[in-house]
């Protein structure tokens, strides 16, 4: 697999309601910047820390509702679900039409809906927690 092609790297869907919600850390008092944190741990880690291909990823990050607004940086492409996030990450992974391509979430529906479309999935803890590579 060509990692250099962007297109052609596997595919790394990120749920971040699901993620962000999977720590009681407080990102309930502001959703934006607890996307913004998740977004910049993505572009300084990277994929799962023990993900089923190789990196590096191309990586998307899926927003909705209250953490609407977070930027694209570098590494990590934004998405703003405009209803479901759960629809539009299910969207993303029936369109990599048999590139690889790896869902984070927690979401047992959404995990079969994505399964479905060949799909892999894998949970929140499968990133890595603190920015940079994992040790």
């Amino acid at each position: 697999m060509d990692t250099e092609d962007p297109a052609l790297r596997p595919l790394l869907v990120v749920d971040g309601a699901n993620v962000v919600g999977s720590v009681p850390d407080g990102w309930w008092r502001d959703r934006r910047g607890a996307a913004e944190r998740l977004r910049d741990r993505l572009a300084a880690g990277g994929g799962p820390v023990d993900g089923p291909w190789p990196g590096p990823y191309e990586i998307v990050l899926v927003v909705e509702g209250r953490a609407r607004g977070v930027a694209p940086v570098p590494g990590v492409r934004v998405e703003e679900a405009a209803g479901s996030g759960d629809d539009l990450i299910a969207a993303l992974a029936r369109e990599a039409r048999g590139r690889p391509c790896l869902v984070v979430t927690a979401d047992r529906e959404l995990r079969r809906r994505v399964e479905e479309t060949g799909a892999r999935c894998a949970g929140p803890r499968s990133l890595p927690r603190t920015p940079g590579p994992a040790s």
